[in-house]
């Protein structure tokens, strides 16, 4: 059902939203059967999964068929469309922004977190850590704590060994301002160094970014503090909440979806729904 002639939801997109993202999304391929289904309205499912939590097969009857949304999500999993929209859209949020406006940033922070499995999902594992039977994910924030890159790993796999993954993809072509990379206690790691070191090509510095001595408790530490705030923004979404996906490529794309809906959100901020309230019956 087109979103013009049935009820709004609030991850709907708008008309300025959809502007700006559909032009990055794949053309129809060409020969067979023209495409007869509104990919903006396949973009709104995605976003209300993402948001709500809830199955694809549990997908409202006004949006697309589960099936034919489900193919667009994987398709554009595999094809790398979920993270050239979040890079044309990052790039595009920081040069109106950013302190520097410039398109890409100069320092980043890397960090993970562990969220607990379902049993349905597979591909987890124990971090003994945090005690947590599930996967991890790791995530490349810039200073804004706009998301870069994520790589989602068993929760077992030490967070050091991890982040060669989710690094390596910060080149120096993708990136020509990158400089350093902020990292807490956990990434300093003789095996980490040996593989920065033996990529000089990569251009930045992994520096660690420690508690000033004698500091006791809660300590915010401003360099570290936006890749955790990231991490909170990214638990809002539900289907977030925990892992769900069966593949690690599906959950590292369920992350790029909710932080395109964050950016996007930003550019052109939705229509906020007054906050429901319960009718008090009167005496």
């Amino acid at each position: 059902m087109d979103a013009t002639v049935r009820k709004p939801y609030p991850t709907d997109l708008t008309d300025l939203q959809w502007e700006i993202i559909q032009v990055v999304l794949p053309a129809a391929r060409p020969g067979g059967r023209p495409r007869s289904v509104d990919l903006r309205e396949v973009m709104n499912a995605i976003l209300y999964v993402n948001r709500s939590g809830c199955q694809w097969s549990m997908l409202p009857h006004d949006f697309p068929a589960k099936s034919t949304v489900y193919e667009y999500f994987a398709q554009w999993r595999d094809d790398g469309t979920w993270q050239e929209l979040l890079d044309v859209l990052r790039e595009g949020y920081r040069e109106v922004h950013a302190p520097s406006h410039e398109r890409t940033p100069s320092a980043a922070s890397i960090d993970s977190q562990s969220v607990k499995g379902t049993e349905h999902a597979g591909g987890n594992g124990y971090d003994a850590g945090k005690k947590i039977q599930g996967r991890k994910r790791s995530i490349v924030v810039d200073t804004l704590g706009l998301l870069m890159a994520v790589a989602v790993t068993a929760g077992h796999v030490d967070d050091a060994a991890a982040a060669p993954t989710v690094l390596e993809s910060l080149d120096r072509e993708a990136y020509p301002r990158r400089k350093v990379v902020w990292a807490d206690g956990k990434y300093h790691n003789h095996t980490l160094n040996g593989w920065k070191d033996g990529h000089p090509e990569l251009g930045w510095e992994l520096v660690i970014v420690r508690r000033p001595d004698g500091a006791k408790g809660f300590t915010l530490l401003p360099k570290r503090w936006v890749v955790e705030r990231t991490f909170g923004w990214l638990g809002r979404a539900r289907r977030l909440s925990r892992n769900y996906e069966r593949l690690n490529s599906s959950s590292e794309s369920m992350i790029r979806v909710r932080s395109i809906q964050l950016i996007l959100n930003r550019m052109d901020p939705q229509e906020r729904y007054p906050p429901f309230k319960y009718r008090v019956a009167s005496k």
